[in-house]
């Protein structure tokens, strides 16, 4: 995620295309209001706590239908700026044992740890020995500066996400969950991922899951992805311990002997999105 907040856009080298049929009128107008109401209840998220766990499947790093990595892990967010994203256990699959896949961890290979305090990017990197700090500018200091889709979840804006995302509504036939499908229209996302599928409470609007599928995934010769799971989902419910909460984006100082790096944070800038008719396939 901090990799992407920070990498420079690259040119669009083609037009994004809509991967799927145009939507009805009906269908048009139901994700619509979906995204408005979405957008209200997200617009008043002021903190957000909750934890993850995160399977991701790759056929180099495991047998099909098998995860390779498991990690569990923390996020919290602050509005606008403030978000926190720790794995705080992180095992690898190790092959197969009496019928069934065996997990462990790697010595020295650590999960993700990063931060953001509103003023600062910090990355710890348990397994370089290596924090990197990055100030940010005052111009962008209160701003969303974020653009992996784990943000979008916790904070939508339906306008930024449809003129990131081909959007629509799946159905799952089940009444609890609202399932969002979404495609990346811009170059630099659709280097990252292929699509993403977030599925919400269709009451609370709070995240259940995302599944983040790689940019070539494909079922059968590259199945990678990866698969997020949201529980203890709380929402502002801190109350008077706001304070203390935002402090908890501070992370404490790494040992004495990791490397400190200092760099300036480089802002994403988007170029202009080139659409054109919907593809008439499935």
């Amino acid at each position: 995620v901090a990799q992407q907040a920070r990498q420079a856009a690259q040119p669009n080298p083609a037009a994004a295309q809509q991967p799927f049929k145009a939507l009805t009128a009906a269908e048009q107008q139901r994700l619509q209001q979906f995204l408005l109401a979405w957008e209200k209840q997200s617009k008043g998220t002021k903190t957000l706590d909750c934890n993850f766990k995160r399977w991701h499947y790759d056929n180099k790093g495991a047998v099909a239908n098998i995860h390779a990595t498991k990690a569990e892990g923390v996020i919290r967010y602050a509005a606008p700026d403030k978000g926190l994203f720790r794995v705080d256990q992180l095992v690898f699959y190790q092959g197969m044992e009496n019928g069934q896949p065996k997990f462990a961890p790697i010595p020295g290979r650590f999960g993700e740890h990063w931060v953001c305090n509103g003023k600062q990017l910090i990355e710890m990197d348990a397994s370089k020995e290596e924090c990197e700090i990055q100030d940010l500018p005052p111009h962008i200091q209160g701003q969303q500066i974020f653009n992996s889709p784990l943000p979008f979840v916790f904070n939508l804006d339906a306008q930024q996400i449809v003129e990131r995302y081909w959007v629509r509504l799946v159905d799952i036939n089940n009444p609890d969950v609202v399932l969002v499908e979404a495609w990346p229209k811009r170059q630099e996302d659709r280097a990252q991922y292929k699509l993403v599928q977030i599925g919400l409470d269709a009451k609370t609007f709070t995240p259940q899951a995302l599944i983040m599928f790689a940019p070539n995934f494909d079922p059968k010769t590259a199945p990678n992805r990866d698969h997020y799971e949201f529980s203890d989902v709380k929402r502002n419910a801190i109350g008077a311990g706001f304070q203390q909460f935002l402090k908890n984006f501070i992370p404490e100082k790494p040992p004495k002997h990791w490397k400190i790096v200092r760099n300036k944070f480089t802002p994403v800038v988007q170029p202009p999105v080139q659409q054109v008719a919907p593809a008439q396939q499935n």
